[in-house]
């Protein structure tokens, strides 16, 4: 018997754990092959390349991003062979066991954890050593009767295996995932985390072992799926001493944390760390603490930005802080308000979500009570909520858009910190500019790099505003974010070649760095100045752009302003 575990990613630099730990989990290796595509393939290619693996049982694994293929690849899939049993586990098939077996083609679901249900379902297709009826967290279909049998115990996750141990050619190019803890101790009505609510942690002699594995393989980044990673302090603080101790000078780890419940001695810790040896992702999803009461979300804003802005004033871990619009209670100026506090905070990233509401979540059982009126296929966003209309949750879509282009790139630091300061806030801004490229016809249509430089300068002159300096700090927001072949016409300037063979800067700036990877430009203010100093001085300067060295977080090169009377 031929058994296929089958991944269909989000994306081709994704990988799935979920599949290899079945895989790693069970004593039946030799009766199975894994198998990994994206939901950026055609469900005419899946299709092909499933049929023609001429599997007995095709097992898939669901998520938010693919259920909506896998239904219908499974049913083109049993028109050409009705004898190919599927078997169905990962959140969306746990939480809507019930329509799959009756309305889809599908034959088993596993719900919830799948390691020892997987095995025990070899054991029954495979060996015959066990009846259906006692696999324990399945639910299947028989004489047109849905059964369940009983929910599984949950795993010793000392008993999880690691899936790395042969190697990471399988993983070229792609995300490595891992985890050390599973369950999550809150209880957001939000978040599917939520429904298992018992916290385990793998032992941190096995931990250290296998993140030990990765420094000394030089892998170039880790993501940490653990729901709250810092839930235990003791815990999180001696993985990343840990890490810190053992810092191969390359592998990057990203963590998910709550910022709110960390203490003065992991942020000491966390200052010894390398540049960029950890990232954290913190989710804020509101500051209106209202809005937490009603969706069960325990965070203490306040606490919050001391530790983000503590962190922060390390210079060493870049981090990503999300907000989720749509929730219940939450009208827009509430939104508003939470928009600039976090963003006030100055991440690195700042993500803009929008509500889900997830089959099993605490929120989609309750949408009637909050009025939430969401899409009836995946993702399930939100479409209203009672404190937002359709009209309002697509200017915040806008808003998104323009964050994630001019915010999260870092291509616009300067010039975004200037223009956001002629609007009453940060949030006024982005809406103002989403508007405009509503208005001008950019929402769907692709725009290139320098394009977006001349959109920003554009929506500048329509909005009034003083362009002189906008200008050069656009040009230099350009170049100190990579070497660049050509700018933008409203940048171009006369370029003096000579000035690479002058001679003073050639003694006194230019020498030990390299010609290649260099560039000269003049500016027709003291742009430098005005940064650090808030001072307008119209004075040509020499700005040489270092493309060997970054300076910080956002991948921004080293500049050099030259002194003195060159020009």
């Amino acid at each position: 018997m031929k058994i296929l575990l089958v991944g269909i990613n989000s994306k081709f630099i994704h990988s799935n754990l979920a599949i290899r730990y079945l895989y790693e989990y069970t004593s039946h290796k030799k009766n199975i092959e894994l198998k990994e595509y994206t939901i950026n393939n055609s469900k005419d290619y899946i299709l092909k390349e499933l049929y023609k693996q001429k599997a007995d049982v095709i097992c898939i694994s669901t998520y938010i991003w693919n259920i909506e293929v896998i239904k219908e690849v499974i049913r083109e899939y049993k028109k050409i062979n009705s004898t190919t049993k599927f078997i169905l586990g990962g959140p969306e098939a746990t939480y809507d066991y019930n329509n799959l077996l009756i309305n889809e083609n599908i034959d088993i679901v596993m719900r919830g954890e799948g390691e020892e249900t997987f095995d025990e379902i070899c054991r029954y297709l495979i060996d015959g050593d066990l009846d259906i009826s006692d696999i324990k967290g399945i639910s299947y279909k028989e004489n047109d009767e849905v059964l369940v049998n009983v929910d599984r115990d949950i795993m010793d996750m000392d008993k999880v295996p690691f899936v790395y141990k042969e190697g990471f050619e399988p993983f070229k190019n792609r995300i490595i995932y891992y985890e050390t803890s599973r369950g999550c101790p809150y209880n957001c009505k939000y978040c599917l985390s939520s429904v298992e609510k018992k916290l385990r942690v793998k032992s941190l002699d096995i931990v250290f072992e296998e993140l030990k594995f990765f420094l000394d393989n030089n892998i170039k980044q880790v993501k940490l799926v653990d729901r709250t990673f810092n839930a235990d302090k003791k815990r999180a603080y001696q993985i990343w001493e840990f890490l810190i101790k053992n810092d191969n000078g390359i592998t990057n780890f990203h963590f998910e944390i709550s910022a709110d419940i960390m203490n003065e001695d992991q942020i000491e810790l966390l200052k010894k760390a390398r540049v960029d040896l950890f990232q954290f992702e913190i989710g804020v999803q509101t500051t209106n603490k209202e809005v937490l009461d009603i969706i069960n979300r325990k965070m203490k804003f306040e606490e919050l930005s001391k530790v983000v802005k503590a962190v922060k004033d390390g210079n060493n871990i870049h981090q990503h802080l999300d907000l989720i619009a749509g929730l219940p209670g939450e009208d827009i100026e509430s939104f508003r308000k939470s928009f600039n506090d976090v963003y006030n905070l100055e991440p690195e990233q700042l993500q803009l979500g929008f509500l889900k509401l997830i089959k099993g979540s605490g929120l989609s059982v309750d949408r009637d009570k909050h009025n939430l009126v969401a899409r009836d296929k995946v993702p399930y966003e939100v479409l209203s909520s009672d404190k937002l209309s359709y009209e309002e949750l697509l200017t915040l879509k806008l808003i998104e858009e323009m964050v994630e282009s001019y915010y999260n790139t870092g291509r616009f630091y300067y010039s975004i910190k200037y223009i956001e300061s002629k609007y009453e806030t940060p949030f006024d801004f982005y809406k103002y500019l989403g508007a405009y490229y509503a208005d001008e016809g950019y929402e769907d249509v692709p725009v290139s790099k320098l394009g977006m430089y001349d959109i920003l300068l554009n929506f500048a002159i329509r909005d009034n505003l003083e362009v002189e300096i906008l200008k050069e700090l656009l040009k230099y927001d350009l170049l100190i974010s990579g070497k660049q072949n050509k700018l933008c016409e409203f940048m171009k300037a006369e370029k003096d070649k000579s000035l690479y063979r002058n001679e003073t800067l050639r003694n006194e700036y230019l020498n030990g760095l390299n010609d290649k990877n260099i560039t000269l430009e003049i500016f027709n203010i003291n742009v430098e100045k005005y940064i650090e100093e808030n001072v307008l001085e119209r004075k040509k300067q020499i700005i040489i752009f270092n493309y060997d060295e970054k300076i910080n977080l956002l991948g921004h090169h080293e500049s050099i302003s030259v002194k003195g009377e060159i020009l």
